[in-house]
């Protein structure tokens, strides 16, 4: 089927308030006011942040959860321009996908401070005194903790879109911008908003780094719960660490209640099934919107609006499809000549802008790296991909059964969801501490024991992702299952884990690249004045970041984005490829 949203018309006499919209216009009006007091504070000159110092006093956490919370929807917002214009040409053409799939491995391998050290300057200089420059180049660096989840989600749907939905959009004339707006988008629509949670969630990780902005000798520190926690943490004070970790709850449910519970709910509609679901996810706020008057007359004009652009037929131009104006069209504009020499023309491109960019790498890390240097991390690459890959399997093994159990209940999915919101977002490095105590009171293997550290803010893209999956499993096709009886690991090999094996991928790409990352501050932790270092890649470049070795951190970042990118081509493309080839829905 294909999903038509038909227009209700709201005559006049129906716009008058109800009582509903009269707890619905307090919720408004106060949603509102909040935004514009974190906009005009986001306004007021640089000097304004200088002269106000970060203090631990309680009573200041809601205006630093405000300043937080609008950060990060920002952040989110470009997520998702980001996850539709680039995750869509990558899917969409074939050639462009040769170049934009690999980047995207590269840019999830580059730690997020990295970011924010090559963008800081740019965003001061293009708001020159003002707090916004500062403001954009934190949320560009929530940004990039947001995006790649994402666009590799966004990125699978549109590949494994069923072929029968597709054939259908295909004989009802549908050109590229209608078939994405009604068929494409609307698919993928339900594995994106679980893994817009994991993002938004694993954005708080990230937060303490990015509202702490430093300009050579200059530091300049946004109000938010990250620079309090960060501060809390300089002191060593244990009360002001427990207070930032009960305002991010809150902020947590808050937004879980007001944002994605609905979100959730809404995007349940565009389950592919032939039989309606037995239980379904719901919302009080959605309910609530759904029985006013005023603001279904409100907002009636924005959805007749919507509605004709997504029926918009763009000129064809030429193309076939009438696909122009629509990022189909550019992926058609790369693919239109499939001749060989084109091909080559495009493969001698992409591998001479890669060895162009290799041979300036080179020439910057040689002048103050040797030969023995590449080697050493080379090895210590090798140990932390073994960390990786061990940690990725015992996450499957937790994660993948009840994500399972999650997704097909709901109602249970209801009220875990708040809870695994706040585990993923529970910055992990307010356990490091922990783990160093436990290490040296038991005389511990740092490179043991300090590899779990990886995987505890990244575990949770593999959970995510398997609910997502399972909450889009068609009903029809668990009552075919039931029918037949299969139970038992018959109906775990024949019918779920092809179900969520494509959920799986997305998640595990994600998690993997993650978890290199995380091993820039899992694998050299410290607590006062001890320090432990287990022996990898990430401990490699974090030691050369502070010591300001430049050569050496591009070497190490360098070798972490070619394992990166070496781990994704050899294991999780094919495995992509395969849930392209046998697992979408015929």
């Amino acid at each position: 089927m294909v999903w038509i949203n038909t227009n209700i018309s709201v005559k006049a006499a129906d716009a008058a308030p109800n009582r509903w919209d009269v707890v619905a216009l307090p919720l408004v009006i106060g949603l509102l006011a909040l935004l514009a007091i974190g906009g005009h504070q986001m306004a007021l000159p640089l000097g304004s942040v200088e002269e106000v110092p970060i203090t631990l006093d309680p009573w200041m956490l809601p205006e630093y959860a405000l300043r937080s919370t609008l950060r990060m929807l920002a952040a989110m917002a470009a997520s998702l321009l980001f996850t539709f214009t680039y995750a869509t040409l990558a899917a969409k053409s074939r050639r462009a996908g040769m170049l934009l799939i690999p980047v995207l491995d590269v840019l999830q391998s580059v730690p997020v401070l990295g970011y924010i050290s090559f963008t800081v300057v740019f965003f001061l200089g293009l708001f020159p005194g003002s707090v916004l420059g500062a403001e954009c180049a934190a949320i560009f660096a929530i940004f990039t903790s947001q995006a790649w989840n994402m666009a590799f989600s966004f990125y699978q749907s549109l590949r494994t879109v069923p072929r029968d939905l597709d054939e259908a959009a295909t004989g009802f004339g549908f050109s590229g911008w209608q078939r994405f707006w009604t068929l494409e988008a609307p698919y993928a629509a339900p594995g994106l908003v679980w893994n817009m949670m994991m993002s938004m969630s694993g954005g708080w990780f990230f937060v303490v780094a990015s509202e702490a902005i430093t300009v050579g000798d200059r530091t300049i520190t946004l109000p938010g719960i990250g620079s309090y926690l960060a501060k809390a943490i300089d002191g060593q004070r244990l009360d002001a660490v427990g207070w930032a970790v009960l305002a991010m709850l809150l902020v947590i449910l808050a937004y879980d209640q007001l944002l994605f519970r609905p979100l959730v709910a809404w995007a349940d509609k565009f389950r592919v099934e032939l039989t309606g679901a037995q239980e379904v996810p719901d919302s009080w706020l959605l309910t609530l919107f759904q029985r006013t008057r005023f603001f279904r007359a409100v907002f009636a004009p924005f959805d007749r609006l919507f509605d004709r652009l997504v029926w918009l037929r763009l000129p064809s131009g030429g193309l076939s499809g009438g696909a122009a104006g629509s990022l189909r069209s550019v992926g058609n504009l790369l693919d239109r000549v499939p001749s060989r020499a084109v091909d080559m023309v495009w493969y001698l491109l992409l591998a001479g802008t890669g060895l162009w960019a290799g041979w300036l790498m080179i020439a910057f890390v040689a002048s103050g790296v040797g030969w023995g240097d590449v080697g050493t991390v080379l090895l210590l690459g090798g140990a932390t991909l073994l960390r990786v890959i061990v940690l990725i399997a015992v996450a499957t093994l937790v994660w993948v059964p009840l994500g399972v159990l999650i997704g097909l209940r709901p109602r249970l999915a209801e009220r875990v969801q708040p809870a695994a919101q706040f585990l993923a977002a529970f910055p992990a490095n307010l356990l490091f501490p922990v783990a160093v105590v436990v290490i040296v009171r038991f005389d511990l293997n740092p490179d043991v024991w300090l590899s779990p550290l990886m995987i505890l803010g990244t575990q949770w893209y593999i959970l995510f992702n398997v609910i997502a999956g399972a909450t889009a499993f068609p009903s029809d096709l668990k009552e075919a299952a039931a029918n037949f009886r299969i139970r038992g690991w018959q109906w775990w090999r024949d019918v779920m884990l092809p179900g969520v094996f494509p959920y799986y991928v997305t998640g595990a790409v994600t998690a993997s690249g993650g978890s290199w990352n995380a091993s820039i501050v899992a694998e050299a932790v410290n607590w006062g004045d001890t320090r432990l270092t287990a022996h990898g890649l990430g401990s490699y470049i974090a030691q050369a970041t502070e010591a300001g070795d430049y050569p050496r951190i591009v070497l190490g970042i360098a070798v972490m984005s070619l394992f990166v990118i070496l781990f994704n081509r050899l294991l999780w493309r094919p495995l992509y490829a395969f849930a392209e080839r046998r697992l979408r829905l015929a």
